[in-house]
């Protein structure tokens, strides 16, 4: 996917609210969506998390992953995929922001939850697939959760 495909995808994806029922009905579509997948799923705002799974299969290393790509699409309110699309298209590192690769993730797998006329809420991330496979899995979920 491309920098305009990705900022397209993610201007669609927006709920009218957000809280914590919210959180848990994502976290059980990801569930869901993830059987058989070595993932860990993580929903969380900026100083909480709010719903989190590790299926089997998955490892201590995802939930450090699902943490920096958590903490790079909250700093950025956007995807991390599309934060890394456009970094590699600049061929600009993280580290040019300021930030710590011990913290943040330029990797695919955390999208932002918006809510209309409020903005980002908190972001969801999957980890444990490949990074366009990750984002793809919270994107569906989230469109899920978008049709009721």
């Amino acid at each position: 996917m491309d920098v305009r495909e990705l900022e397209a995808e993610f201007a669609a994806l927006e709920l009218d609210g957000f809280d914590e029922a919210a959180a848990l009905r994502l976290g059980s579509i990801l569930v869901e969506l993830g059987k058989g997948l070595p993932v860990v799923i993580d929903i969380r705002t900026a100083d909480r998390v709010l719903f989190h799974a590790a299926l089997p299969g998955s490892a201590p290393l995802n939930d450090l992953w699902a943490r920096r790509k958590s903490n790079t699409a909250l700093m950025f309110q956007l995807p991390s995929l599309l934060v890394a699309a456009r970094n590699k298209a600049k061929d600009e590192p993280l580290e040019r922001h300021g930030l710590s690769n011990a913290e943040f993730a330029d990797s695919g797998g955390a999208v932002p939850i918006r809510v209309t006329g409020v903005g980002v809420v908190a972001v969801a991330t999957v980890s444990g697939l490949p990074q366009i496979e990750d984002h793809r899995l919270v994107v569906r979920a989230i469109r899920t959760l978008q049709a009721g």
